[in-house]
């Protein structure tokens, strides 16, 4: 029959049988100092500290590199010879001031002969239905108002070509600016006059 064997503790190691039982305080103190490493170690310290002594030195000792440096040059500033002012005895007449003499105003009752900058013109010539008022002198350009026929303008720029008209830049009735064809505006003199 076979003989029932108790399993081993898991929780006992197998590597504590094998190490020496503890030693007490007192064999610790017994331990001897070693003093051969300790020397070792603190040879090659010195040793160490020794050698970057000598390297620095070493360094320090060297002569300074031999640099030429080169001449500087010095520039002097002077201003060139002022000349020697002489005296006049004799004075210049006085010079006439001109005077103003304004331009004569317009007289914007006659309307001119042709269309003229700064003159008065009338819408005609569009069978009652008005011309266009456009933002510049061609007619690819915006309508910007319709000015009804018989309306009086202020020219103020032109003539320019453009689409085969002859343009005028024209301020109408309620202020507002753009171009109009010639061919629809006639010379006129003031409205305000023909009353």
């Amino acid at each position: 029959m076979a003989r029932y064997q108790r399993p081993p503790d898991p929780r006992k190691r197998d590597h504590d049988k094998d190490r020496p039982e503890l030693q007490s305080d007192q064999d610790q103190e017994r331990t001897p100092i070693p003093w051969l490493w300790l020397g070792l170690g603190i040879g090659v310290t010195v040793l160490g500290i020794g050698l970057a002594v000598l390297l620095i030195a070493a360094f320090l000792d060297r002569e300074p590199l031999a640099t030429t440096l080169p001449t500087p040059t010095i520039i002097r500033l002077t201003a060139p010879s002022s000349p020697v002012p002489t005296g006049t005895n004799s004075l210049s007449p006085a010079t006439q001031i001109p005077t103003f003499t304004p331009p004569a105003t317009a007289d914007l009752s006659i309307a001119p002969s042709e269309l003229t900058i700064g003159y008065y013109a009338q819408v005609y010539n569009t069978d009652d239905i008005g011309v266009s008022l456009r933002g510049g002198p061609s007619t690819e350009n915006v309508r910007l108002q319709l000015i009804p026929e018989g309306s009086f303008v202020i020219v103020t720029d032109g003539p320019e070509e453009g689409d085969g008209f002859i343009w005028w830049q024209v301020i109408a009735e309620g202020g507002v600016e753009g171009w109009i064809a010639g061919d629809y505006l006639t010379p006129a003199p003031s409205p305000t006059d023909e009353n």
